[in-house]
C-alpha cells in the first residue's frame, strides 16, 4: 500500500476529541499475543506500548458527505437493524445473524460470495481475554490480518480447488461490527487508510491453540487521521477493511482500537458489541461497489 492512497478529506478540529491510543513502541522485537491462557511464566502479550494523544474526529459529517467509505478510508457505517435481539444464544447467532450478515455484506460490497469464519462478543464490564465466549474491547492499535495471513484465510476456509481459483481474483476480509446497545463507553477509533504508510505496519504473532496467525501492530505516525462515530447505535453496524488483495489505490486495511473518550460519564453503561469476520469474493474481472 502507498503512504497516501488518495487526497485527504478536509476535517474540522471543532469536531474532534483528544484521546490516548496505544501504539507499539518502535524498535521492539516481533510482538506476540495469545488467544488463550499462555504457559506459566509467558506473558499474554509482548511488545512495549507507546501511548500517544491524538485527535479523533467525529466521522458522521464526513460520512454523510460520502468522504468515508470501505474502499476509500477503509471503513463505513451502514443503516441496518438486525432481526436477532438475543445475542446470548450462540446457535441463534449462527442460524440467524450469520445469514443476515452475509446478505448485508453482499449488498454493501457487490460481492459474489461471502464466507463468515468467526465472531466475537465483547463486553467492557464482563469480558475478559481469559473468556473465549466474551472478550473485552482491544485497547491497542492493530489490524486483524496482514498481507501474508490474509490469503491463508482463504486456504483455511475453502477447499483446495476453490481456494486456488479464488486467490487468482480479488477478495477481501471485512469485519462487521455491531453495537448491542448505544455506545457510550470505549468507542471504536478507526484510522483512515489513506493516512497509513507501509512503514507503520509491524507484523505480530497471534497464537491460537492449534496455529499461529499474524496481525499488524502499528507504530505512531503523526499523519494518521482518526475517526469515531459518536453514540453509535445497534442499527448502525460498521464495516472495517481488514485485508484487500487489490493494489490499485483501494484501501487495503485500516487500523482500529477502542479508546477512552474524555467526556464519558463515570456511570456510563458498558460497551457491548459483536464482531463478525468474513471473506468476501468478487467474480473475475469485476470490481466492488463499496
Amino acid at each position: 500500500m502507498s503512504a497516501v492512497l488518495s487526497p485527504s478529506p478536509s476535517v474540522s478540529t471543532s469536531h474532534a476529541v483528544q484521546a490516548e491510543l496505544n501504539y507499539l513502541a518502535p524498535g521492539v522485537t516481533r510482538p506476540v499475543s495469545y488467544t488463550f491462557e499462555p504457559p506459566e511464566g509467558t506473558p499474554w502479550t509482548t511488545g512495549e506500548l507507546a501511548p500517544e494523544t491524538v485527535a479523533i474526529h467525529d466521522a458522521r459529517p464526513l460520512a454523510a458527505l460520502g468522504e468515508l467509505s470501505l474502499d476509500r478510508s477503509g471503513f463505513a457505517k451502514l443503516a441496518h437493524r438486525s432481526a436477532l435481539t438475543d445475542f446470548s444464544d450462540d446457535a441463534a447467532i449462527r442460524s440467524i445473524y450469520y445469514p443476515e450478515s452475509v446478505a448485508l455484506l453482499r449488498a454493501a460490497t457487490g460481492a459474489e460470495k461471502v464466507v463468515v469464519f468467526d465472531h466475537t462478543l465483547r463486553d467492557s464490564a464482563n469480558g475478559s481475554r481469559t473468556t473465549k465466549t466474551l472478550r473485552e474491547p482491544v485497547r491497542r492499535v492493530h489490524n486483524d490480518q496482514t498481507f501474508v495471513s490474509g490469503p491463508r484465510r482463504v486456504r483455511d476456509h475453502l477447499s483446495p480447488e476453490e481456494a486456488a481459483e479464488r486467490l487468482k481474483h480479488r477478495f477481501a476480509i471485512i469485519n462487521l461490527g455491531r453495537p448491542l446497545d448505544t455506545v457510550e463507553q470505549l468507542p471504536l477509533a478507526m484510522c483512515d487508510a489513506r493516512s497509513i504508510a507501509p512503514e507503520d505496519l509491524v507484523p505480530s504473532d497471534l497464537v491460537y491453540p492449534d496455529k499461529v496467525g499474524e496481525i499488524y501492530s502499528f507504530l505512531h505516525n503523526p499523519a494518521h487521521r482518526w475517526y469515531w462515530f459518536p453514540r453509535l447505535r445497534s442499527d448502525e453496524p460498521l464495516l472495517l477493511k481488514i485485508y484487500d488483495s487489490q493494489e490499485d489505490g483501494t484501501a487495503r486495511l485500516t487500523a482500529h482500537s477502542a479508546f477512552e473518550h474524555p467526556d464519558t460519564p463515570s456511570d456510563a453503561p458498558p460497551r457491548r458489541s459483536i464482531e463478525l469476520r468474513a471473506l468476501v469474493f468478487w467474480p473475475a474481472g469485476e470490481d466492488a461497489s463499496a
